[in-house]
């Protein structure tokens, strides 16, 4: 792996991780809105188990893809996240309100998924992998 395609993940890896860090702290912050309200609205069973126990693995898996350590590791957990997170959230406006609606509504789930994703894929790059001697 080149220099430049290590250095192009440090990108990837910045907003992924800085997404998921801020939404976990958010569900703490303004719980009703996004933490155990969000759960209840949309029908996630037991919400005030399952908000802070996504807020915590947002928190955590989100810091460690920001500074590439247990980079895969950290996002299988995200994909599951957000594979819930569409499922749960997006897949009832494609039902009620059609595509470009739920197009609209789901960008960013769809951006955190394929980060995600790739992140899964690649890992941290070379570089920190090495860093942190760690093989991925």
């Amino acid at each position: 792996m080149n220099n430049k395609f290590s250095s192009s993940i440090i990108l990837i890896r910045l907003i992924v991780g800085t997404v998921f860090l801020l939404e976990g702290i958010q569900k703490f912050l303004f719980s009703d809105e996004l933490g155990v309200g969000r759960f209840i609205k949309i029908g996630i069973p037991i919400p005030e188990f399952f908000a802070p126990f996504v807020g915590v693995f947002e928190i955590l898996c989100g810091a460690l893809i920001l500074i590439g350590l247990f980079t895969r590791l950290a996002s299988i957990p995200m994909i599951v996240n957000m594979i819930v997170a569409i499922s749960s959230t997006k897949i009832p406006i494609l039902l009620n309100d059609g595509f470009w609606k739920m197009a609209h509504e789901a960008r960013t789930d769809w951006s955190m998924l394929l980060g995600s994703i790739f992140l899964l894929i690649v890992a941290a790059g070379k570089f920190f992998s090495r860093y942190y001697f760690i093989k991925e």
